[in-house]
């Protein structure tokens, strides 16, 4: 259960202001149909952190212990400076429309979303916790608490929440559990 809740806490918080949140935002103001963006978000953001979930397994059986210890460790202080840089949506990541807006949202929100801050954390959340399902879970709930809202709000929830501030706590999230890592102190988690 930890797995689960700590996976749903650090992506929904990494995810806002993310460029997959602003793409969020570009798809709800172009098509104006809310329930097929989120399908295709929700499609979209499983089989991505079901990919990185089983990467991240699939390193823990590979690696030996120290090994995982140090890349884990130095990978969370990493995604903790990483929150700390301001996302923006590139613009050729702006979708076209020619699969409808379940299609479209499905590809953008799949290629937006690969090596992406929340990606690469599902990668480590899974290696951390050897639990493939919660993670993925957890990870996909995080994407969604962030990405439903701004579907169907738009940009009035974005300009009202203080992103750099959320961004400092996902920062100092990351940095907490990347020390914990090194100094052996994941017991906890």
């Amino acid at each position: 259960m930890e797995a689960f809740l700590i996976s749903t806490g650090i992506v929904s918080l990494a995810e806002m202001g993310d460029k997959t949140q602003l793409l969020s935002l570009l798809l709800a103001a172009r098509f104006k149909r809310p329930l097929p963006i989120i399908l295709g978000i929700f499609v979209a953001t499983i089989f991505n952190h079901a990919g990185a979930g089983a990467l991240g397994t699939w390193l823990t059986e590979w690696l030996g212990p120290d090994v995982m210890r140090w890349i884990l460790g130095l990978g969370f202080l990493a995604m903790a400076g990483w929150m700390l840089i301001p996302d923006k949506l590139d613009e050729d990541e702006n979708p076209r429309g020619h699969f409808g807006v379940f299609g479209t949202t499905l590809v953008a929100f799949f290629l937006a979303e690969m090596g992406d801050k929340t990606q690469i954390a599902t990668v480590a959340l899974a290696a951390q916790f050897d639990a493939f399902a919660w993670v993925v879970v957890g990870t996909t709930l995080g994407m969604m608490i962030a990405n439903v809202p701004a579907v169907l709000l738009g940009e009035r929830v974005t300009r009202k929440l203080p992103i750099a501030a959320i961004h400092r706590v996902a920062a100092v999230i990351f940095a907490l559990l990347g020390l914990a890592v090194l100094l052996r102190l994941d017991a906890m988690f």
